[in-house]
């Protein structure tokens, strides 16, 4: 049976995130549904990971199985065809039949976006958190790379998503301005807990503003305690960038 990768975008506000829900509008569901129409029966998508509601992708991947002769630049046309505005299919190939979105990813890239400013936007506030305090990126910055590295990010993970570990390595993480008012923490690792970076978003914007010192990272990765983090940033402002399979 011909199995296919999907390099996915899409728009999450609409939607309760990327796993299939019950009665609830989400990303594979739509997906699903549009491939079921194309062969005439029911299709499993295997996304890279999950993304909360509210979270957006620039390049979330996916694989499919199914008993047809359809090409991939059929299905590219007839899905994006199917789909509603806010997903877009970027991209459909053939892959071996072992190939398996989830478990051969080798790492993935997030970018949480900051809009640091007095006035909020009425432009993109759905794609970015709204902080109105001016914020140090230099101590953001000396705080974000104390992450980098293998750690247990215990203190970062959210409830509810238990794990037999919660060592991480992150490869990358960096604060970066992007013009005026807009901040980018990238972060990349080889894989994230549930809200680990929305969590990591809050701690730098406490540390930004002053509410934490720069050099508190240590501590906080060494007491695997949440309460110990910051809040958790809004959905809106995170974006799945994309999935690294070490081959491109």
């Amino acid at each position: 049976m011909p199995n296919f990768k999907l390099t996915i975008e899409y728009d999450g506000t609409a939607y309760c995130g990327w796993q299939r829900q019950a009665g609830d509008p989400t990303i594979q569901e739509a997906i699903e549904t549009a491939l079921a129409a194309m062969v005439n029966r029911p299709v499993s998508v295997i996304g890279a990971g999950r993304t909360d509601a509210g979270v957006h992708a620039l390049g979330q991947v996916a694989h499919f199985k199914a008993e047809t002769r359809l090409t991939p630049g059929v299905f590219l046309k007839g899905l994006n065809s199917l789909l509603p505005d806010d997903i877009v299919i970027r991209g459909c190939r053939r892959v071996p039949d072992a190939f398996h979105a989830r478990y051969d990813a080798r790492g993935k890239h997030y970018r949480y976006r900051v809009l640091n400013r007095s006035l909020p936007a009425a432009i993109g506030r759905h794609y970015a958190w709204h902080v109105r305090r001016p914020l140090d990126l230099a101590a953001m910055g000396q705080a974000a790379a104390a992450l980098c590295g293998p750690h247990d990010f215990k203190s970062f993970e959210g409830a509810g998503s238990p794990r037999r570990s919660t060592v991480r390595t992150v490869s990358r993480c960096e604060v970066n301005p992007c013009g005026e008012d807009l901040l980018h923490l990238d972060i990349e690792g080889d894989g994230f807990l549930r809200h680990m970076v929305r969590n990591i978003a809050g701690t730098l914007v406490e540390i930004g503003s002053g509410r934490r010192p720069a050099d508190d990272m240590p501590a906080i990765l060494a007491a695997r305690d949440r309460h110990r983090a910051g809040i958790t940033a809004p959905a809106r402002g995170l974006f799945l960038v994309g999935v690294d399979y070490g081959e491109e």
